[in-house]
């Protein structure tokens, strides 16, 4: 910094970004361990307990005390856990386990934390893709199907029957009776396996491009003795299969091919006539400036950095990125042909949206 720069320096508002920035550190940290305590289970074990010792909670969870309990000095200074220093005894309050735990009514933003965890581990290989230009691989990512299928869980398959597929108010009786469904890069299929269940006289088929994904699909659909469902793996650049679904669905799973658009285009024309294409998306906008009180914007940008585009220019695409916007998503349907295009955000659900679209 120049003697001219440091003139001119506002110390005020210096020390008070300087300030702002040690918050962002200390909640980084924070939510790393967060992540550490949903993947080891500590704060189910935690939920609904009575106040306990170190060694108590980490013989309830069957781990080293140590370990536990420097964790829990971590969510104690984070504000996650409260501590009575008199008696050594922590406690996971309620109101904090209903965001935190695997059956938390208010959704659990523990899964989310993982991400934080995730960014770390692939920093190397992002500092590469900023250097080269060149992309990734989804084998670059460790746990990242884990962690898609989690959300998957809780913000598609959770609310499917109650919330989504009402959107699609004709759909629910043409799935009784039965019809031909397709979930494009369906993951681990949770939402395709859900519906299979629940609808026996309609066929349902998922492709994705992750074989690892592709097989615990399989593995968890012979589980449930369904024969309804199929999965494959494929790689849906260029898909086109002409009349042949009636339903088709796509959750969180456009913006990270490598031709979007092509997809979008693809999968309107593989409908029957009369069939139906339900796309989930991130609900952002397309542009910058609109997206400041977005929910978790940051973290979107971050993963989009880390994961969302460079898998698209991994693929030879132009990498759309996470937060590509409902503007975006909603031209692509437009200009691939839908007849009327439909766009909801649903109430307890404000960081998607959620496309209808017919041919």
């Amino acid at each position: 910094m120049t003697a001219v720069q440091e003139q001119t320096l506002d110390m005020a508002k210096a020390e008070a970004f300087a300030e702002r920035v040690g918050g962002m550190l200390d909640a980084g940290a924070a939510a790393a361990m967060m992540s550490l305590g949903h993947r080891l289970g500590l704060f189910d074990t935690l939920a609904g307990r009575a106040p306990a010792t170190s060694a108590e909670i980490a013989a309830a969870a069957q781990l080293s005390e140590r370990y536990v309990r420097e964790w829990l000095a971590a969510m104690v200074m984070a504000g996650v856990v409260d501590y009575a220093p008199q008696t050594r005894r922590y406690r996971l309050p309620d109101e904090h386990a209903a965001c935190l735990t695997r059956d938390a009514p208010l959704g659990n933003l523990a899964v989310y934390a993982q991400h934080i965890a995730l960014l770390g581990k692939v920093e190397e290989r992002t500092i590469a893709c900023f250097e080269t230009g060149e992309g990734t691989r989804y084998d670059d990512y460790p746990c990242f199907h884990q962690i898609m299928a989690e959300d998957s869980g809780q913000t598609v398959t959770a609310g499917l029957f109650d919330h989504i597929l009402p959107l699609v108010p004709d759909v629910l009786d043409r799935l009784e009776k039965g019809i031909d469904v397709l979930d494009a890069g369906c993951g681990r299929g949770s939402a395709l396996i859900a519906m299979a269940k629940r609808f026996p006289k309609s066929r349902f088929a998922g492709y994705d491009l992750c074989a690892d994904a592709i097989e615990h699909a399989r593995q968890t659909a012979r589980a449930e003795g369904l024969g309804n469902v199929t999965f494959e793996v494929r790689d849906l650049t260029g898909y086109s299969e002409p009349g042949r679904w009636d339903f088709v669905t796509s959750f969180d799973a456009v913006h990270d091919q490598k031709d979007p658009f092509g997809l979008v285009k693809g999968l309107l024309a593989s409908l029957r006539p009369g069939g139906v294409y339900l796309m989930q998306d991130i609900g952002a906008s397309a542009d910058l400036e609109k997206n400041r009180d977005f929910p978790f914007a940051t973290l979107l940008y971050a993963v989009s950095t880390v994961h969302c585009t460079p898998v698209s220019i991994g693929q030879g695409g132009a990498g759309l990125g996470t937060m590509w916007g409902w503007e975006t998503a909603e031209r692509f349907l437009r200009e691939a042909g839908a007849r009327t295009i439909e766009r909801n955000v649903l109430p307890h659900d404000p960081m998607n949206v959620w496309f209808v679209a017919r041919v």
